[in-house]
């Protein structure tokens, strides 16, 4: 048996509210160190984008090698495709550096690739499928291709 046992004054458990708020302030502050969906997004986007560049480059190889006589045209689509690929990759790069966010190639799996994303004091493992990356590289091609016929369009105007 305790000294306590008995005593009144520890039945009850009283916090000032300077303690509350310290509480409450501590666990924002946990919580903004996590990674953000946002912030996952630009993850996801800059482990693809240098596929979509190499991806480019190899067709604008095979362009280079016809015998299209468009070649030309579709060369400088290309090239203006993977210099604004380059300037997005470049800008998230930027980004996450300023988040304090860094990611490392982790390792390969079947239908797997894992990332480690440092965040903030934080490690997590970020995982694609090659299906997912699969579509989300061809939504960004496209993406690009219709951003290249807007500005295309423009010109004409």
């Amino acid at each position: 048996m305790s000294k306590l046992n008995g005593n009144e004054r520890w039945k009850t458990k009283m916090l000032m509210t300077e303690h509350v708020e310290q509480y409450e302030q501590k666990q924002d502050n946990e919580v903004r160190k996590m990674i953000t969906v946002d912030e996952r997004t630009m993850v996801r986007d800059l482990i693809l984008l240098p596929y979509i560049d190499t991806m480019v480059s190899k067709s604008l190889k095979e362009i280079e090698h016809s015998g299209n006589i468009l070649k030309r045209a579709y060369l400088m689509a290309g090239q203006a495709i993977q210099r604004r690929i380059i300037q997005d990759t470049y800008q998230l790069q930027k980004e996450l550096k300023q988040r304090n966010i860094r990611m490392l190639a982790d390792e390969q799996e079947e239908f797997l690739v894992y990332y480690k994303i440092f965040c903030r004091g934080y490690q997590e493992r970020f995982g694609l499928t090659r299906d997912v990356m699969r579509t989300e590289i061809s939504l960004r091609l496209t993406k690009y291709t219709a951003d290249l016929g807007t500005v295309l369009k423009d010109l004409q105007k």
